[in-house]
């Protein structure tokens, strides 16, 4: 992971390990006037240094990549290494300004990483459907055997999903609220709790883009 601050044009690379990431903090921390520490989100591989960032009250925001894109596209940013993107995020930073929220309590993270999974779980699922027409007959019967692991798989993620959010009973209401819209179904409502967990408390306005 690297570290770009707006106007300079050196960036510190740091180790996304346990290691790496006390340096990062070791290096923040003395920071004085920080405004906010901007991170793309990457599939989860960012959330043990977003959590260590949150430990220690620094002022952390994770932003969809999307948004970084259409940054990038705007500005004419076509090349693409870890140096241009720690500096993009940073000039995004600078322009945009993103609003730093709390993180939410360790069960929303859950939550969050629940969804995440269950996401990559279907990718995979997807992947080994569309392999069949082009597997040799004789691996068949091995792909429909990860196919049944990854359909269980799902079921135990959807299960775990409900019963989080069966136990909490403000996220009960905001769960029975979203599907009372015609065509918002148990997947698009629990990925919508996970993404948006100020749902229900903030203005359409405030709502992250």
């Amino acid at each position: 992971m690297d570290l770009a601050q707006w106007g300079q044009k050196a960036v510190t690379r740091f180790e996304n390990s346990a290691a790496g990431i006390a340096a990062l903090v070791e290096r923040l921390l003395p920071a004085t006037a920080i405004a906010a520490i901007v991170v793309e989100a990457s599939g989860g591989f960012e959330q043990t240094m977003v959590t260590e960032l949150a430990a220690v009250s620094l002022p952390i925001v994770v932003v969809n990549p999307t948004r970084i894109r259409n940054f990038a596209r705007a500005k004419g940013q076509l090349a693409k290494t870890d140096a241009i993107d720690a500096r993009l995020i940073a000039a995004f930073a600078e322009a945009i300004r993103p609003e730093v929220r709390p993180l939410g309590t360790e069960a929303q993270q859950l939550i969050k990483a629940l969804v995440t999974r269950r996401r990559q779980l279907i990718d995979m699922q997807t992947a080994e459907k569309n392999r069949r027409a082009t597997t040799n007959p004789e691996l068949l019967p091995r792909l429909q055997k990860h196919l049944d692991w990854l359909e269980t798989e799902l079921a135990e993620i959807e299960d775990d999903l409900n019963n989080w959010i069966d136990q909490n009973a403000q996220w009960r209401e905001k769960r029975a609220s979203l599907e009372s819209v015609p065509g918002v179904g148990p997947v698009t409502s629990f990925t919508l709790l996970a993404e948006l967990p100020e749902l229900g408390t903030l203005s359409r306005q405030k709502l992250p883009h």
